[in-house]
């Protein structure tokens, strides 16, 4: 049996140790990481998380492969622009092709997710963010970027498993309901180093958002930037050697009636001196599920808060199925490819 800890981090988020959550016979490990999962989502809605079993060979190669991409020239990068990944919206977009809130990010990145193939039933029925992905020709990416998804998708199953026990419904209420065929979304991001020109309210590297749906798990470098917007203001979530940074998204907030919110948060502007890489994966409902509130849930008040919200939604009024509020939401950041795509 293993002894789940939960220790203060540097930001005051808690870091939790979920590793009881890979072992189904700790009936007993799993019921502490549930109640540190509870408390966390409850009081931030983030959490760093280690025990975790990605193994840190796989995380270094992966850092040292994306750096080996981001480092070749742009036009080189255009080979795999998200425009010829059509309605999978996979692939590469450079400086400034992402907006948040309407303003464009500093960072370039790459779009990824489950690959299917061209005979896959939901390709072939053309449903968005489904298909291939375009991986860049640099030698043992494309190999590393399968096996990190696998292995952190494999944790996403694990977590939400934590998730349903901190509300006190079965370890598989998710996966029965959602989560057997998750919609998963993984983004390579790189942050170049700049300085802030002065006098201009630029300082964001991605402005204030809240993620999707259920659960985001990401990987920070060691150059940091992330904040997270807590009852008491603004704190930093610096990265944490070994260990994911988790939030929860809009979907949660929705399903559980807003007793989990989705915290917003946003990346400073890296003035490091040195590239920053950012790798959030996105464990989602299935495109197709039709989201709903969690039936019985004590102290789920599902009020209307979009006059706190950073978009001024109100997720508890969503009625339909994920694909529609994730679709809307992309959209958004990218209206460009929508025209072209959708």
């Amino acid at each position: 049996m293993t002894t789940p800890t939960v220790s203060p981090a540097p930001a005051s988020l808690p870091i939790i140790d979920v590793a009881a959550l890979r072992e189904p016979g700790d009936t007993s490990g799993r019921a502490q990481v549930a109640q540190h999962i509870r408390a966390a989502c409850r009081e931030h809605g983030f959490f760093y998380v280690n025990g975790h079993g990605v193994s840190p060979e796989l995380i270094s190669r992966l850092e040292r492969l994306s750096h080996d991409f981001f480092n070749l020239d742009e036009a080189t990068k255009l080979q795999w622009r998200m425009a010829l990944g059509g309605r999978a919206w996979r692939g590469y977009f450079p400086l400034g092709g992402e907006l948040t809130s309407g303003r464009p990010d500093w960072k370039e990145g790459l779009y990824l997710g489950t690959e299917l193939p061209a005979d896959h039933p939901l390709v072939q029925a053309g449903t968005p963010v489904h298909g291939a992905n375009q991986f860049p020709d640099v030698p043992g990416l494309r190999a590393t970027i399968l096996e990190y998804m696998a292995a952190t998708t494999q944790l996403g199953h694990q977590l939400m498993e934590g998730i349903a026990l901190s509300l006190d419904l079965p370890a598989s209420y998710f996966h029965d309901r959602y989560t057997a065929d998750p919609l998963i979304l993984f983004r390579i991001f790189n942050y170049p180093s700049q300085a802030v020109p002065k006098g201009l309210d630029v300082q964001w590297g991605v402005g204030e958002h809240t993620d999707y749906g259920l659960l985001t798990i990401l990987l920070q470098d060691h150059i940091g930037g992330l904040e997270v917007r807590t009852p008491g203001g603004w704190i930093d979530a610096p990265p944490v050697a070994g260990a994911f940074v988790c939030n929860i998204g809009d979907m949660l907030d929705r399903m559980t009636g807003g007793l989990y919110k989705s915290t917003p948060h946003r990346v400073k502007r890296n003035t490091s001196g040195h590239d920053r890489l950012s790798f959030p994966l996105f464990f989602d409902p299935n495109f197709f599920a039709r989201v709903q509130r969690i039936e019985g849930l004590a102290d789920a008040p599902a009020q209307d808060d979009s006059a706190e919200r950073w978009d001024r939604a109100n997720v508890h009024a969503f009625n339909g199925i994920y694909g529609d509020y994730l679709l809307d939401k992309v959209s958004k950041v990218f209206p460009e490819l929508r025209r072209e795509v959708l």
